[in-house]
């Protein structure tokens, strides 16, 4: 098969898309879809660490919109803590988890980074190690797979 025939059996999204993070209880999130970071960011307002069976564990707590929504308790398994660089050059030491995504009719398992996004205007950002081999992105376009209704899931959400 040619490239450019595998090429085609990918989905196509936008530059900005809606997705749902079912495992931590997250629906209708919106994403900002960023080929150029390597690694993928949730927005979290408050972060704490917790043993568990020896391991760490992460409680952390997410808006469900951007001003005025309610906060939405989490708690995942860390699998790592690294530095990351930001697009402004500032290298910060942050958790990461491994959790299902939801897009555009496909689920995954993928990484992220939990960090204060609360300057950016969307409160995930995809990066290109989960967007690999998964899907083709037109920046031109947005929202190609449609309109989510913010709802939060309870499955996996402590609260």
């Amino acid at each position: 098969m040619t490239l450019t025939a595998r090429m085609h059996e990918h989905p196509l999204i936008g530059w900005r898309e809606w997705l749902v993070l079912p495992q931590l209880g997250l629906g209708a999130l919106k994403a900002k879809i960023d080929t150029g970071a390597r690694s993928s960011s949730l927005h979290v307002n408050s972060i704490s660490e917790c043993e568990r069976d020896g391991r760490t564990w992460l409680r952390f707590a997410v808006a469900t919109r951007r001003r005025g929504g309610g906060l939405v308790a989490c708690e995942a398994p860390a699998c790592d803590r690294r530095d990351v660089t930001d697009s402004g050059g500032h290298i910060t030491s942050r958790w990461f988890i491994r959790t299902a995504i939801r897009l555009g009719g496909i689920e995954w398992e993928t990484e992220l980074n939990l960090t204060n996004r609360c300057n950016m205007l969307f409160p995930m950002l995809l990066g290109r190690s989960a967007l690999c081999g998964r899907f083709r992105v037109d920046p031109q376009l947005s929202f190609v797979c449609g309109r989510l209704k913010r709802r939060v899931h309870t499955f996996g959400a402590t609260s």
